[in-house]
């Protein structure tokens, strides 16, 4: 048997529901004290598991970590098809009101500062949730350069995830509150499109 098979048939004796409350857990405790303070133990403790079943499960606190992150996610950013790139970033907003922004972003800026220090973090982060979602946005990227919205040559289009990110991690640096549907809406209008090239509505 290989070894993906091995993984698929150990993850197969959680069922969906009791994962995402393991994957609930984690992000609670994420919250509660921060990706260093966070132990299997605790986890464990939590969800009234063993910690032979967690790391058997994920291999380790990176990788539940992350894929409790992952799964926090509203869907994937391709699927949505609006029929325009502008129809398309404003549809992302919409996945997650305000709320549920403002509690990403205080998740999300404990784990950036876990990332400096933590290197398998780091690495978990950039496989499982970096590199797919910059791939998903290249591919919403390329249905806009496919219907002309955008010149393939803009060199812009290396910079979407960059500006989308920036957007979303700023607000609490420099106006010292949590980002907003109608803020990203305005960021996307006044910055994201004009740098690509599409016409401001």
């Amino acid at each position: 048997m290989e070894t993906g098979q091995v993984v698929t048939a150990r993850r197969s004796r959680i069922t969906p529901e009791r994962e995402a409350e393991l994957y609930g857990a984690v992000l609670d405790l994420l919250r509660e004290v921060g990706y260093d303070a966070l132990t299997m133990d605790a986890v464990a403790t939590r969800t009234r598991s063993s910690k032979a079943t967690l790391y058997r499960q994920w291999g380790g606190k990176a990788e539940l970590v992350v894929n409790a992150i992952r799964q926090n996610k509203p869907g994937e950013i391709a699927d949505i098809d609006t029929g325009s790139l502008r129809g398309d970033l404003h549809a992302l907003l919409t996945r997650e009101d305000d709320c549920a922004m403002e509690a990403n972003s205080a998740l999300m800026r404990g784990v950036a500062m876990a990332l400096h220090r933590n290197p398998d973090l780091r690495q978990a982060f950039r496989d499982q949730l970096i590199e797919p979602e910059t791939a998903e946005f290249r591919r919403v990227l390329q249905r806009a350069v496919d219907r002309g919205e955008i010149r393939p040559d803009c060199p812009a289009l290396d910079f979407l995830v960059h500006m989308m990110v920036g957007g979303f991690a700023t607000t609490v640096l420099l106006d010292e509150k949590p980002p907003t549907q109608a803020f990203l809406a305005s960021y996307i209008d006044a910055v994201i499109l004009p740098a690509l090239g599409v016409p401001a509505p």
